[in-house]
């Protein structure tokens, strides 16, 4: 990177997010820089499920699921777990994690999550009209299994929440109702619900380069640089890079998961955790996948990706420096061969990534506090790609005039 420059508008992180803010901010008619410490997409936004996932409204800290917290460093290859040697280090987290499933924070943090997801869809198909990007998406809905009757009725309510905030949805209460949509499953799965207007990217690293490109061509700068600190000046902020410092106007911090260390340097203290999230890419024609399959009691999706089919999810809260388990990624490829019976495992190829994540599910838009020219956008968890054009338009409304089209109150950066 060249040495001490200047910019208008920096935008830190070059996943997902980052750059529906790079492009939100050239539409109103900015000049931006992004930095990242690796380059375009490298880290969650390349290696995830590919699903647009604006059904799931529901926060992960849901009234009850503290008692499960013990089962959670038992089970080191279930579906939510916490390494042992990580344990104390999230101890803080945790404690937020169990006040955020009180009903009056879960039943908050509902609401706001329902608002942003309507705002969210609707800035999804803006974003892919002015990126002629139709051509990624795959809109074959989702079909979400159970095994047995009692497991599909413990999640009537929250279909009944979906229906609520107006989701559409079909239940289905027989294997063959089932095969109509995917044939293929083992018949354990009983019961299902399918939401049709659930859609993915074919792919999502080539969605992130596509919206990249985008970027370039209209005149946008992308530099490899490890951005280390924040510093306010009265011009505007002076980022710390390990080849050089870059004066900016205005700061968006949209780094993922590496986002809070950022913010620790402005004096903002937000509790960002990790989750690790592992799959497995088989390649194309392991197995005949019409729809997005998930299965809510193991924890994990089977989805499409370029033709191949990619297993993965789970939740590892095990910060950024522990080596990752791949048994995690073994685990779930093991489950979805007993699931569908002709999924060929062969040629799979794994991955783990970070996922920031906050305890109630809910991510971070906002002003930094001590920073009037620094924007936080960071803290999706597993919701990125989801939210990614919807939040760059709030946080794009925050830095050039101060009014986002929706009340972002509920994810401020000092809501802990």
């Amino acid at each position: 990177m060249q040495q001490d420059i200047k910019a208008d508008i920096v935008v830190i992180g070059a996943g997902i997010v980052g750059i529906s803010a790079a492009l939100e901010l050239q539409k109103r008619g900015k000049q931006v820089l992004m930095l990242d410490r690796e380059g375009i997409g490298a880290g969650a936004s390349k290696g995830n499920a590919g699903a647009f996932a604006f059904t799931d409204i529901v926060p992960l800290a849901t009234p009850g699921i503290m008692r499960k917290a013990p089962k959670w460093l038992l089970d080191p290859l279930g579906p939510l777990s916490v390494p042992p040697a990580y344990a104390l280090n999230i101890a803080p987290w945790m404690l937020r994690f169990w006040r955020a499933s009180c009903r009056d924070h879960y039943d908050a943090s509902l609401s706001a999550q329902a608002a942003l997801m309507d705002h969210c869809r609707a800035a999804l198909e803006r974003q892919i009209k002015d990126v002629d990007g139709e051509v990624l998406m795959q809109r074959d809905g989702q079909l979400q299994l159970f095994e047995g009757e009692a497991e599909f009725r413990a999640s009537l309510p929250t279909w009944d929440l979906r229906r609520d905030h107006g989701i559409p949805f079909d239940l289905l209460d027989s294997p063959d109702a089932i095969a109509e949509i995917q044939p293929g499953l083992d018949h354990r799965f009983t019961h299902a619900g399918f939401t049709p207007t659930w859609m993915n990217t074919v792919d999502p690293a080539l969605w992130t380069s596509h919206l990249a490109a985008k970027f370039t061509a209209r005149g946008g700068r992308v530099e490899i640089a490890g951005v280390t600190s924040l510093t306010p000046t009265e011009a505007g902020v002076r980022l710390t890079t390990a080849s050089g410092e870059v004066s900016a106007n205005q700061v968006i911090v949209a780094a993922g998961a590496w986002s809070h260390q950022l913010a620790k340097t402005l004096g903002d203290h937000i509790p960002l955790e990790t989750e690790r999230g592992y799959n497995t890419t088989l390649p194309k024609g392991a197995f005949d996948l019409r729809t997005h399959l998930t299965f809510g009691g193991h924890g994990f999706v089977v989805t499409r990706i370029n033709d191949g089919v990619r297993v993965g999810g789970a939740v590892e809260l095990g910060g950024l420096k522990l080596a990752p388990n791949y048994k995690r990624a073994d685990t779930l490829l093991a489950k979805a061969g007993r699931f569908l019976p002709k999924l060929n495992l062969e040629g799979g190829k794994q991955w783990m990534g970070f996922r920031p994540s906050l305890p109630d599910s809910l991510p971070v838009i906002d002003r930094a506090a001590r920073a009037p020219q620094v924007f936080y956008a960071f803290g999706h968890g597993h919701l990125g790609l989801t939210q990614s054009a919807g939040t760059a338009e709030l946080i794009v409304d925050l830095a050039i005039d101060g009014k986002p089209s929706l009340d972002v109150t509920p994810y401020a950066s000092t809501r802990f």
